[in-house]
């Protein structure tokens, strides 16, 4: 008799888990799509901010990707994974997939990039983000045990 073996968990497989439970959307989410020419070969997520935030930070970043908006909140494109290790800021929410909630119109995409990917670069977003809401970065705040 064969002992059956439990199936492995990786690391990764376990932050994906924990990252779709503790998902904020409520209703049923729309994908944002993306433009039909451009790869996104580090997966794709996205960072929500209200519309009030979306215009400052696309002033302060030198160089935004795929920026998307309904009117009252944006959408910044950045690579899967980009909460790692992150406390984005409130009023941000985080979204893996790129998932939005239902929304009585797909949001428009107002920036596109001249590249090839349509990924914001998320250090700089997230720094940005920090600034204008006052909140400092993660990795400055004292360690508690």
């Amino acid at each position: 008799m064969g002992v059956s073996a439990a199936p492995v968990r990786t690391l990764d497989g376990l932050v994906r888990l924990a990252r779709t439970r503790r998902s904020p959307l409520t209703s049923a989410p729309l994908r944002l799509s993306l433009p039909g020419d451009m790869s996104t070969p580090l997966g794709c997520d996205a960072v929500e901010v209200p519309a009030g935030y979306g215009r400052l930070l696309l002033a302060r970043l030198p160089r935004a990707g795929c920026v998307y908006a309904d009117g009252s909140r944006w959408w910044w494109i950045v690579p899967s994974d980009s909460d790692v290790a992150l406390q984005w800021p409130e009023p941000a929410h985080y979204t893996t997939g790129a998932l939005v909630p239902d929304v009585p119109r797909p949001p428009g995409l107002i920036h596109r990039p001249d590249a090839e990917v349509p990924y914001t670069p998320p250090i700089p977003l997230y720094l940005a983000l920090c600034r204008l809401t006052g909140t400092p970065p993660a990795w400055t705040r004292p360690v508690v045990a």
